[in-house]
């Protein structure tokens, strides 16, 4: 026999021990209180039908129940039956922009932590889902393939930094081509690929990409990350001090969100767009409203052992006892 409520079990003993020792003082007590009364010769000819057996026999019975009634709270359980349980799911990719200008702190601590930060939030929503991570810069890389082993890919995820891909640059498009290949296979539904990113593509075209992701059923939603008023791009100097990004020219390098290209391809492929401030970054609620919404497909089905719970004739008894109580004569028969 197992208990799924362990943590009771120390509370049945304790509470077993605590009534029976309330019980001991109970009778010395009420012996004390009858002998102040009267002299000890004469107790047992003032109450001649008391019993002090039956008495104790009615106590027990309260324990018992009260026993009984613990037992059923910590849930014992015996015996076992197979049960089908089914895994339904979306599989979300979440495509990260690892370029320098994420380290820009118009969103505290920069743009690049508060996104993680973000994704986690995210996970913690998750119910049978697949999640994969993409980090992408100038190229892209897969940090974690489309996996339901959560605490994995918040590992990938706490990895993630500037300095995953070495090749400078933002390739929104390079990213989207890198989610079709991963989503690769006959289905138009179920994939979802989420961008978080400021927008800044210098390379190829987002948009034409992101209608041929459409083509393929992928939903493209989209999260900016950043300020309109934009921010400097902090980095080390040559001599371990703090700078910032320059361009060629020698002019500081102004990081600034492009909303409006992230609208376009969200909007291009069925989705929505969010705009992550400091507060309220919006992901969870992307999820919530949007792609929690879509069509779920099982994933799997599996037959599991589920234990069978039998608190229940544990409970059934100490009502019964509790009901026997009363019933119970607590004096001697006398006959006349």
């Amino acid at each position: 026999m197992e208990f799924a409520n362990s943590q009771y079990i120390a509370l049945i003993y304790a509470s077993t021990a605590v009534l029976a020792l309330f019980y001991i003082w109970a009778m010395m007590r009420r012996r004390t209180l009858m002998e102040r009364f009267t002299d000890k010769s004469l107790i047992g000819s003032m109450a001649p039908t008391a019993s002090a057996l039956m008495r104790a026999f009615k106590c027990a019975v309260i324990m018992t129940a009260a026993v009984l009634a613990l037992i059923a709270l910590a849930r014992p359980q015996w015996g076992f039956i197979w049960e089908e349980t089914k895994r339904s799911g979306i599989d979300i990719l979440i495509a990260i922009d690892v370029s320098k200008s994420m380290l820009a702190t118009d969103v505290k601590p920069n743009r690049l932590e508060r996104s993680k930060f973000a994704v986690k939030d995210l996970v913690k929503k998750l119910d049978g889902d697949r999640i994969g991570l993409l980090a992408f810069s100038g190229t892209s890389f897969l940090q974690c393939p489309l996996t339901i082993d959560y605490n994995g890919f918040l590992l990938a995820l706490d990895d993630l930094s500037v300095g995953t891909i070495p090749r400078g640059g933002t390739s929104i498009s390079g990213a989207i081509k890198e989610a079709m290949s991963i989503f690769k296979g006959p289905d138009k539904k179920y994939k979802v690929l989420v961008i978080i990113t400021d927008g800044e593509d210098l390379e190829g075209d987002a948009l034409k990409t992101a209608k041929e992701a459409a083509n393929l059923g992928i939903k493209v939603y989209c999260v900016g990350v950043g300020s309109h008023e934009g921010d400097l791009i902090p980095e080390t100097g040559n001599r371990g001090n703090n700078a910032y990004v320059m361009d060629r020219a020698g002019q500081v390098v102004k990081s600034r969100l492009n909303e409006d290209l992230l609208k376009r391809i969200a909007i291009s492929t069925g989705a929505n767009y969010v705009h992550a401030t400091q507060a309220d970054f919006g992901l969870v609620l992307l999820y919530d409203k949007g792609v929690s919404r879509l069509e779920k497909r099982d994933i799997e089905a599996k037959m599991r052992k589920h234990a069978q719970e039998r608190f229940q004739y544990f409970l059934i008894f100490a009502v019964m006892l509790l009901l026997l109580e009363p019933l119970l004569p607590d004096r001697k028969m006398i006959s006349r």
